[in-house]
């Protein structure tokens, strides 16, 4: 069973040590330490038989908007569902702070599409590209796909999908 929880400030060694992981496979961007301490509050941990299995991080950018960042999934623990409760619960969250849209910046597109967002042009999240992207080393040539999650609706809700 999993089990998705927010995280602890004795979870950051874990959570930076799971994206260290996947970037130096160049599948996500690197977080510094201080960084994953810094944003702790943002952080969410998944955890099956009370060890951590996966994190995930929702910023909220402004009054209506926020980001899923820095989702990782242990690799033994691919395929399993952890990555589709991670995104489930942000989006929960999202919706429980009264925001309109939810988006990520992703090497996996297809991930997202799968429990529920579409693709996106980046430039349709000025505050993402001005304040942050710009300064990025990979700016002028990322390759990362913009997906977004519209939270107008009731009944809208993300399925949990493998991940």
């Amino acid at each position: 069973m999993i089990c998705v929880q927010p995280a602890a400030l004795s979870d950051a060694p874990f959570i930076h040590r799971l994206v260290t992981f996947w970037a130096d496979r160049g599948d996500m961007l690197h977080r510094p330490l201080q960084e994953v301490y810094e944003c702790i509050r943002d952080f969410k941990v998944a955890r099956v038989a009370g060890e951590p299995v996966g994190c995930v991080a929702l910023h909220i950018m402004g009054p209506d908007l926020a980001e899923i960042r820095s989702l990782a999934v242990v690799e033994s623990h691919q395929g399993q569902g952890v990555g589709a409760a991670l995104v489930h619960a942000c989006v929960e969250e999202a919706r429980r702070f009264g925001l309109a849209r939810v988006f990520a910046l992703t090497f996996r597109p297809g991930f997202f599409e799968r429990v529920g967002f579409r693709r996106a042009n980046v430039l349709e999240f000025p505050q993402k590209v001005w304040n942050e992207c710009v300064r990025c080393p990979f700016f002028t040539d990322c390759k990362e796909v913009a997906v977004v999650l519209d939270l107008a609706g009731p009944d809208l809700r993300v399925p949990m999908a493998e991940d």
